[in-house]
């Protein structure tokens, strides 16, 4: 369920706003989607994991507040950030 060390480094060079850059919102949302579309798929074959299902909810309503952040502060990296992602909003 959760990500490979090599996924989620390939997913901060991917999103990193600069060299070194492991922290940035871009950075964050991109492993927080990861993260949930992996328990995503976990849920097709495990429907009754309520355990699991509360820890991805907490996932979203972060990912949430960090997309509420950057939206706030640049709605241009927002949109572009969503874009990315493929994120509807």
């Amino acid at each position: 369920m959760s990500i490979t060390l090599e996924r989620k480094a390939a997913l901060i060079k991917e999103y990193a706003t600069g060299d070194g850059d492991t922290g940035s919102p871009e950075v964050q949302v991109a492993i927080l989607s990861e993260r949930i579309s992996n328990l995503t798929e976990h849920f097709k074959t495990h429907a009754k994991d309520n355990h699991s299902r509360r820890g991805l909810l907490k996932l979203v309503s972060q990912r949430r507040r960090l997309l509420d952040y950057v939206k706030d502060r640049d709605n241009a990296r927002y949109q572009d950030l969503i874009k990315r992602l493929g994120l509807r909003r």
